[in-house]
């Protein structure tokens, strides 16, 4: 299974960007799919999933009222829209696909077996 995202770039504060990850192979719909994000010198941190299959999501709390994560089933690919962006916002962000996660673990980055490459997104203040 491959992943690949894309979508980064560099943009204002207070503007938007729409991440983009698109599942190569396997069923779409028995994955669940994550963002995650990694700052310069931080760990890297949940930002928002998704369940495929029934539509259910999660985010933290940084970033909700302003970040969706959603689907496009007959492209195989999870979409996350972020809007009123903010310098802290800054990080390369990945996204992970995994099919045997829970409730419980959907915040770790454990329950997700296959990650693409990452890509950047850069607020200017």
């Amino acid at each position: 299974v491959q992943l690949q995202a894309s979508g980064g770039g560099l943009v204002q504060a207070g503007g938007s960007l729409r991440l983009s990850c698109t599942v190569s192979e396997g069923t779409f719909r028995r994955y669940d799919v994550a963002w995650f994000r990694q700052a310069p010198g931080k760990e890297r941190d949940f930002v928002a999933q998704i369940k495929v299959s029934a539509g259910y999501t999660d985010y933290v709390d940084a970033v909700k009222g302003r970040f969706t994560i959603s689907t496009d089933n007959a492209r195989n690919t999870v979409y996350l829209q972020m809007n009123s962006l903010r310098p802290e916002d800054t990080a390369v962000y990945f996204c992970a696909a995994g099919s045997t996660v829970i409730r419980s673990n959907r915040r770790s980055q454990n329950a997700y077996a296959y990650w693409g490459q990452g890509t950047l997104v850069t607020v200017s203040s």
